[in-house]
């Protein structure tokens, strides 16, 4: 517990250089409160795919990558001892956080460039339900400096270290057309 704590520590300190330096941003609702997500926008530099419902994302294509606030997640949850209680918490996170994402992406200035939402994770339970598609990324050595990355987050996400090697770095991709159908509350219809 002390070298979770440890950990947290240095992360909670290195977490707003990281924020600099990376160009995200956060969504804000104002009055409702801040989401789980931080975001930038990116282009997209891995294999083809075409999705679900026949957008086709491209190698240079903008997409909305989000980022969880993992350090915020984890300060939050690192007390609650049972994994799945804990997923259950991430995931209502997420999933309220999802149509201030689609309200994010209605308002952007590019958001006719946009695509749709990218995310890459080791955690990818539950994530269909939210409307993702999974894809796993192709280039070995990217797959192994990402997993690397996702090292700190496995330590204090999970009460076993033993599954590590089992979790699969994959690709979360969301069309922009999808999102808004499911997420998209227009103000103007309430």
């Amino acid at each position: 517990m002390i070298l979770r704590h440890t950990i947290l520590w240095i992360w909670k300190v290195v977490d707003p250089l990281f924020f600099l330096c990376s160009r995200l941003h956060y969504i804000n609702n104002g009055s409702k409160g801040q989401s789980i997500f931080r975001v930038r926008i990116t282009k997209y530099k891995g294999d083809n795919f075409t999705l679900s419902d026949g957008t086709c994302i491209n190698r240079n294509d903008f997409l909305l990558k989000i980022h969880l606030h993992n350090v915020r997640l984890i300060n939050e949850h690192l007390k609650i001892k049972n994994d799945l209680i804990r997923a259950r918490l991430i995931y209502k996170l997420v999933l309220g956080s999802m149509p201030l994402l689609a309200v994010y992406l209605k308002g952007h200035p590019q958001e006719v460039k946009i695509k749709g939402v990218i995310g890459i994770t080791t955690i990818n339970k539950g994530v269909r339900s939210l409307g993702f598609e999974c894809y796993p990324p192709s280039n070995r050595l990217y797959i192994y400096f990402k997993k690397i990355g996702q090292l700190p987050i496995f330590l204090l996400s999970s009460s076993s270290f033993k599954n590590f090697h089992k979790n699969q770095l994959t690709y979360l991709f969301l069309s922009k057309r999808k999102l808004y159908d499911i997420y998209w509350q227009n103000p103007a219809s309430k």
